[in-house]
């Protein structure tokens, strides 16, 4: 399964963080993005990155990503099946 965020719709309410906060974060812009294991964290200056277009969602958050989805107020984290 996939992952993304429209920004354009993006609320920055921040629920999708508080529901699945391994695969969302809030950037520095208000908006919500999702991680890119790729590039998680830089160790002399942690910062998380957005993916670019769509992330994979781990096996153990499908059930809190869908959950994020569907209870976003901006209706702005799309799902695609693999």
């Amino acid at each position: 399964m996939k992952v993304w965020i429209d920004q354009d719709l993006c609320t920055g309410d921040g629920l999708c963080v508080e529901i699945c906060p391994d695969l969302f974060f809030m950037s520095e812009d208000g908006l919500a993005y999702v991680k890119d294991e790729k590039e998680i964290a830089d160790e002399i200056n942690p910062r998380l990155k957005m993916a670019d277009g769509q992330a994979i969602v781990p096996s153990g958050l499908l059930e809190a990503t869908v959950e994020s989805a569907e209870e976003c107020p901006g209706e702005c984290i799309f799902i695609e099946a693999d």
